[in-house]
């Protein structure tokens, strides 16, 4: 078995391709990831095993034959894993995202729905699982993503997606962010997201909306900059202002604004994986971290995509 040391990774295409130029070198590369101290089986956590024919390692201990592949996103693929590999560098690669019709070109894929559904699962295995919540300073404020449609404007807007932005302040500049779908902006909603994207005791700031008022009860300490009752008024929150306008330009210029409410998720997922990065002048070091991540989460299965109609 080849031992990767987890500092290297490919800098260039050309290093990639050499690298992994046939499914057991990516097979050996995912084995590095997911086991980085030696095989442990995922039954009873044996460190002895043989190495058997099709990626299979039999526990010496327990007889259990254990997969690279089982309960990561790749499980039950058909396709080579060198073109997974190839999926997932030309991702990281591009600073601005894919779009499925783009992917399906560039590694020839036969089906739409084959490359739709990788995206959909490589932007999954961006959010690290256990990963840190924001903290220090927070500022906090939602958006409705979606074109126009008929309905009143502001907090009650029908017919969008409703997003929870939550970005830290560095000293007045844009440190990580988090960003979360919300049923609406009641108190319950936005309680619940603070909760899963920022650490209590750290500080929030928001506007005046009323659903923000059980935050110091719930171990924030809120801060609120203007009482406000639409998002029609001059928006008092401008690191969360200029997040949101980079991920609309985003959606807009990548994605066409084809993106369904359903999905919007998977999509707030890839930008939160970007940004957070985009400071990092290796591609190949993102490249590690998707692939990294591509073993640490449970598989998910194309029928468990939400929505009918494929999208960008």
């Amino acid at each position: 078995m080849l031992w990767y040391d987890m500092e290297e990774y490919p800098k260039t295409v050309l290093e990639f391709e050499k690298r992994f130029a046939t499914d057991e070198d990516c097979r050996e590369y995912l084995y590095s990831l997911r086991w980085p101290e030696g095989f442990s089986c995922p039954r009873c956590a044996g460190s002895q095993y043989w190495q058997m024919k099709g990626g299979l390692y039999r526990c010496a201990q327990c007889d259990y034959k254990a997969s690279v592949l089982a309960g990561t996103i790749f499980q039950d693929t058909k396709q080579p894993l060198r073109l997974w590999f190839r999926a997932m560098w030309y991702v990281a690669s591009q600073r601005h995202g894919v779009s499925a019709k783009n992917l399906q070109q560039v590694l020839g894929l036969g089906s739409y729905r084959t490359a739709w559904t990788w995206l959909h699962k490589l932007r999954r295995a961006m959010v690290r699982p256990g990963r840190d919540s924001l903290s220090g300073m927070v500022e906090v404020d939602e958006t409705y993503i979606g074109g126009k449609k008929p309905g009143k404007a502001g907090r009650g807007a029908s017919g969008k997606t409703l997003v929870m932005i939550a970005v830290e302040d560095k000293e007045g500049k844009i440190g990580r962010v988090r960003l979360k779908t919300i049923p609406d902006a009641s108190a319950d909603s936005l309680n619940e997201a603070m909760l899963a994207c920022v650490q209590p005791g750290s500080g929030v700031r928001t506007d005046g909306w009323p659903g923000y008022a059980q935050l110091t009860e719930k171990g924030y300490v809120h801060s609120v900059v203007a009482k406000r009752l639409s998002h029609d008024e001059e928006n008092l929150l401008p690191l969360v202002k200029r997040v949101v306008s980079l991920l609309k330009r985003w959606l807009l210029g990548t994605h066409h604004g084809a993106v369904r409410s359903s999905h919007m998720d998977y999509y707030l997922d890839e930008f939160t994986f970007r940004f957070n990065r985009r400071t990092s002048k290796s591609r190949g070091m993102l490249f590690y971290r998707l692939a990294q991540q591509a073993v640490a989460i449970e598989p998910l299965l194309g029928k468990q995509i939400k929505g009918g109609n494929l999208d960008s």
